[in-house]
């Protein structure tokens, strides 16, 4: 791997030719709107940044992950020509509904990551953004939340397979299920997936005991967080648990999934984050100094999700200034009435009573973390 020298955004208008139906939470209109906003406030021009439209995912690569009859049905599958086969593997639900173009779509936003992966193995790339992907429950031959083809699992598979330690870190919501089973009994890939409780959200699973088995115990960690956690104690839980196994594991590369579902005000989950966690976060994490490949994922309040994106997108272009710009922006350049304070988050205070029962909640998972995984790794 040579070395890295740029941030590369990965979009194309072909994505917007295709949308879920309207009554879905999921708006594959998000990554459009994401790079409109970058655009306006100058974030995709300079030496050190560059656009690319991601290209259709090959099908050897998909068949990595994906069994080839379910590939078959994805694009085969439409409104008029459907079987009780599609519905065994969960096509034609409320979460994952056929819609025109679905295998077109979900191959180009599944293309985009393990582009993003090249880019990062070729070195020509230090940073890579698809907003656009971020698939991460979709399982080898079954369709789940919103996801139908998992191009994380794929791209994690393209950097392991060319002798990388990758360290996939889930920052979705929601429990990245498909990405920890597809690497449960191995040790070159350790997912990290810090979401809400299962207890509280689907797909529930994500405790702290799903730690891996044969080869890979000890490489799935799992820190599930209750509902109304707050900035400080999602900090608190990344800084104990993420940071140590961080330096223990020693990545050559991350995968992130920067979900934000995890802020105050999405309306399929129970987490009241601010962007400022978020960004925090993504920042303790560069500072490890290795290629990062970032993907979307969850978001359902439409307008929060993108002005999110957009600061993370600033921050893996080292834009500081930029992520904190505030004269100027809301209704211009966010096309938003609601915020008018840049691409930063409003800070949220937490009432005393949810502070405790957060902060309680999340002490004892992040000790129940160390005690079961810590040793593993020799920490």
């Amino acid at each position: 791997m040579s070395s890295p020298t740029k941030a590369v955004f990965i979009y194309s208008p072909a994505l917007d030719r295709f949308s879920y139906p309207q009554h879905c939470p999921f708006d594959s209109r998000r990554a459009g709107i994401v790079r409109q906003i970058a655009a306006s406030m100058g974030l995709l021009t300079g030496r050190d940044r560059e656009e690319r439209a991601p290209r259709a995912l090959e099908r050897e690569i998909a068949e990595k992950f994906h069994k080839p009859e379910y590939l078959d049905l994805l694009q085969t599958v439409s409104v008029e020509n459907f079987a009780a086969e599609a519905l065994w593997m969960g096509l034609g639900t409320e979460e994952c509904p056929v819609f025109d173009g679905l295998y077109d779509y979900a191959s180009l936003a599944s293309g985009g990551s393990v582009d993003g992966a090249r880019l990062i193995l070729s070195g020509e790339a230090s940073s890579v953004f698809n907003p656009s992907g971020g698939f991460h429950h979709a399982a080898p031959e079954r369709a789940s939340g919103f996801c139908y083809i998992n191009d994380v699992v794929l791209a994690c598979m393209v950097l392991a397979d060319a002798g990388k330690q990758v360290l996939f870190l889930d920052l979705d919501a929601h429990h990245g299920d498909g990405v920890q089973n597809a690497f449960f009994a191995r040790n070159d890939v350790l997912t990290l997936s810090i979401h809400e409780s299962g207890e509280t959200l689907f797909p529930g699973s994500g405790f702290v005991p799903e730690i891996g088995e044969g080869a890979g115990r000890g490489y799935a960690v799992n820190v599930p967080l209750p509902a109304g956690t707050y900035d400080e104690a999602y900090l608190t839980a990344f800084r104990e648990v993420v940071l140590p196994l961080t330096h223990a594991f020693s990545p050559d590369v991350f995968v992130l999934e920067l979900g934000m579902d995890g802020l105050a005000g999405d309306p399929l989950t129970h987490l009241s984050l601010t962007n400022n966690a978020y960004a925090e976060a993504l920042e303790l994490i560069m500072a490890f100094g290795r290629p990062i490949l970032a993907t979307g994922g969850g978001g359902y309040n439409v307008e929060n999700t993108t002005r999110g994106w957009a600061l993370m997108w600033s921050i893996l272009c080292g834009d500081a200034a930029a992520s904190d710009m505030t004269l100027g922006l809301g209704g211009v350049m966010l096309a938003s009435t609601e915020w008018a304070g840049g691409l930063r988050d409003r800070v949220l205070a937490p009432a005393a009573q949810q502070r405790r029962l957060v902060d309680s909640q999340v002490r004892q998972t992040i000790e129940a973390v160390r005690a079961l995984v810590f040793p593993l790794h020799g920490i």
